[in-house]
């Protein structure tokens, strides 16, 4: 399997050194015949070559098996005519990235719940309210005058069906359970739109129970009682939100792995940001993104029927909850003494000892 990584910006390198160790680890003891290419991206690549997203990584790509992409910080970009692409954007868009796939559970001692979480959020991610990539040109945001600012949400059939597609997949394979999150009394023909398109999809899967559940109560209900979701689809801005509280509920927005997924691409992707404050230090977790690297496996594994992927996803992901699960080996943002490569370490440890089993 030929990945591609991409390492991004502030803490990006040093998280991506980490999870490469992981994976080089699991590589060994399974034998894999994982490779790894490394191009620079974000802040690095716009110093050397002008833009934060090269023609040659696009280019690249759809060449390779799967991507590692690093946190970036593009927020800080300059304008796009200026060479300030967001590459996570842009990559969901241009390569049809449609599911952002995020895992939330709640790990002892780390989670602020009273019942337990164990929950999958399937964001749709190539539309929304998100103005960066709901027009064929220009930008969904606009000012008709210096005191007026006007947003376009694109919501469209197809993008709609395809995301339910994966929520029901995916949920067929856990408690059999999709809720449809939505804001319909209010944003009618939108939302309308979206639940059309998931009771439709609701109809090929009669196995699978479908509920749907207004945004704001969907919030407040992952914190009275997160036991009640199995698998959630919902719309992007929608998802961002609702993924990032579950993530924080159930232990911190560093413990949880993240893909973007497409019918023929995956891409690996931490769920935090790139962190410049602590960048350099050796501090920063790399949880988020070893995880990510481990859901790249799996979903590479599945759709290639490739069973050694599988495993070193499973594998992967129990040394992660072993090392997590011991406060002695925690990192230091979660009352551990660890750095980043003594993290990567103690899962690659871990690792070996699982596999032995």
């Amino acid at each position: 399997m030929k990945i591609l990584v991409l390492p991004g910006d502030g803490i990006g390198p040093e998280i991506t050194d980490a999870t490469l160790d992981v994976l080089a680890a699991a590589d060994r003891h399974l034998g894999l015949g994982l490779e790894f290419e490394t191009r620079a991206i974000g802040l690095a690549s716009l110093k050397t070559g002008g833009t934060t997203l090269p023609a040659e990584v696009m280019t690249r790509i759809p060449q390779v098996d799967g991507v590692l992409l690093g946190p970036v910080s593009h927020y800080e970009y300059p304008s796009r005519a200026e060479g300030g692409i967001n590459p996570s954007a842009e990559l969901r868009t241009v390569f049809e990235l449609f599911a952002n796939v995020r895992p939330c559970r709640s790990r002892p001692e780390l989670s602020l719940l009273r019942a337990p979480m164990d929950l999958v959020i399937v964001r749709e991610t190539t539309e929304g309210f998100y103005s960066d990539r709901n027009m064929h040109a220009g930008t969904g945001e606009f000012m008709p005058d210096p005191d007026l600012a006007l947003s376009v949400r694109k919501v469209s059939a197809k993008a709609a069906e395809r995301v339910a597609v994966a929520a029901f997949e995916l949920a067929r394979g856990r408690r059999r359970k999709v809720t449809a999150v939505h804001k319909a009394n209010v944003l009618k023909l939108s939302d309308g739109l979206f639940l059309r398109e998931v009771r439709k999809v609701a109809e090929r899967y009669p196995d699978v129970e479908l509920e749907e559940l207004i945004v704001d109560a969907t919030a407040a209900l992952l914190i009275r009682t997160p036991d009640r979701f199995d698998v959630l689809v919902t719309t992007n801005m929608f998802g961002d939100i609702l993924s990032d509280e579950a993530s924080e509920l159930s232990g911190g927005l560093g413990l949880g792995g993240s893909i973007n997924a497409g019918h023929d691409l995956c891409v690996g992707q931490a769920q935090h940001g790139s962190a410049p404050d602590i960048a350099g230090l050796g501090v920063a977790n790399p949880t988020s993104l070893i995880l990510s690297a481990a859901m790249l496996l799996d979903w590479r594994g599945r759709r290639d029927d490739d069973p050694g992927l599988v495993k070193a996803a499973e594998l992967i992901t129990t040394a992660v909850d072993t090392v997590l699960d011991d406060p002695a080996t925690r990192t230091r943002d979660l009352g551990g003494t660890l750095g980043t490569a003594g993290f990567a370490e103690a899962v690659a440890h871990a690792l070996t000892k699982v596999s032995a089993r």
